[in-house]
């Protein structure tokens, strides 16, 4: 089907389907190790690449095929890669793009688990990195060194809400001759298309906002180029790192319902958030569809929505913030995100707990600061649910 004209939430429903020999209305799962060939000639072809058959299901299968084609639609995509996790994107990314003695820049906020391997694992085979705060240009450019590979930014970044100007950054990429790699997952191509902005890599955890349903744990790299696809898709399939059919068909359903998931629990977001903003026990709260947020401008001109994502402090640092933690009883006090329930947890001693305390503050990540992912039950269950924690504080 020709998807290039239709809207995005058309695109939701009919992106990567395809018809089977039974005219099934959902891409059926091929849970299947291995491919049968018809003949000897046809087997060669296929491992000459000579042929679309498929062979084994690490190299390729319909269903996560489906997947990779319906992502790759909405992220206006050369192609797809399904991997079995978020993780296992970034792992791919980096093990295909950075050699030893190369160089990446990143956001010092990023996902800790992203930070964590290069500074703690790929760092033992001479890669390099630096952490800045990519929201101001400048110590980009002040960060690129000759060896300089990859410029890799999380924007939201997780879990302190700083928004990177994709467009600035993909001027410097070029410039310099640097690999522009975007996290987008806090956002999702429902909300924001890095590759359109001048990305040439953009990564998934589907995990959160494309499954949405918190029982599946996969991932999904795009690319702008057919050489960039070549490199990563055969870094994934060496490494082992593939999607399962079962996953991806999961993830496929839950593709489906993305925008009207992400309109409520942005409508929700956004009530919650103001009511945060003037409850008198909050520090701060950062929210990019708050005026307040430092680049709520940019938000709105380089997303389609401020997304479910909030972070603040309450007055009281780190006391307070576990007494409301414990005391919310709606919101589930939970890592990940994106998913229909709403989740709340603390990023210095979960999500973010490997990163060295002095990086963690630097990147704005204090010990008070409190995540908070909402979801789409009744808006009014989740305030309340806020107010009685905090009366107990």
């Amino acid at each position: 089907m020709k998807t290039d004209k239709l809207g995005i939430n058309t695109k939701l429903i009919h992106a990567g389907n395809f018809k089977d020999q039974f005219g099934s209305a959902t891409v059926p799962i091929y849970q299947t190790s291995t491919f049968a060939f018809e003949n000897v000639d046809e087997g060669a072809k296929c491992f000459a690449g000579e042929s679309n058959g498929y062979i084994y299901t690490r190299i390729g299968n319909p269903t996560i095929n489906a997947l990779e084609e319906a992502v790759a639609t909405l992220e206006n995509a050369y192609r797809g890669i399904a991997v079995s996790s978020g993780m296992a994107a970034v792992t791919t990314i980096y093990m295909a793009m950075l050699e030893k003695g190369a160089h990446m820049i990143s956001t010092e906020a990023v996902y800790g688990p992203s930070r964590g391997v290069m500074e703690n694992h790929f760092s033992r085979f001479g890669v390099e990195s630096t952490y800045v705060n990519t929201c101001n240009v400048e110590e980009i450019k002040n960060a690129i060194k000759p060896n300089t590979k990859m410029l890799f930014i999380e924007t939201p970044a997780n879990p302190t809400m700083d928004i990177t100007d994709l467009k600035a950054c993909a001027a410097i990429a070029k410039e310099h001759g640097l690999i522009l790699v975007v996290d987008n997952t806090f956002s999702s191509p429902y909300l924001q298309r890095p590759l359109d902005l001048g990305a040439d890599i953009v990564f998934h955890s589907m995990t959160k906002f494309l499954n949405g349903h918190a029982d599946v744990v996969a991932g999904m790299i795009l690319t702008k180029d057919e050489s960039l696809y070549n490199k990563l898709r055969v870094m994934m399939v060496n490494m082992g790192c593939n999607m399962d059919p079962h996953q991806a068909y999961l993830v496929i359903r839950g593709i489906k319902t993305l925008g009207i998931r992400i309109e409520r629990a942005q409508e929700n977001a956004m009530k919650i958030a103001e009511f945060l903003e003037n409850h008198p026990k909050i520090e701060w709260v950062k929210y990019p569809g708050l005026k307040s947020h430092p680049q709520y401008k940019l938000a709105q001109e380089q997303m389609d929505g401020p997304g479910s994502m909030i972070c603040f402090e309450l007055k009281g640092g780190l006391d307070a913030g576990k007494i409301l933690q414990d005391n919310v009883k709606v919101a589930l006090l939970a890592v990940s995100l994106g998913g229909v329930e709403t989740l709340i947890q603390h990023p210095a001693s979960m999500t973010h707990s490997k990163v060295p305390k002095e990086a963690r503050l630097k990147a704005g990540i204090t010990d008070g600061l409190v995540r908070y992912a909402v979801g789409i039950e009744d808006v009014e269950d989740l305030i309340n649910d806020l107010k009685e924690a905090l009366d107990k504080i």
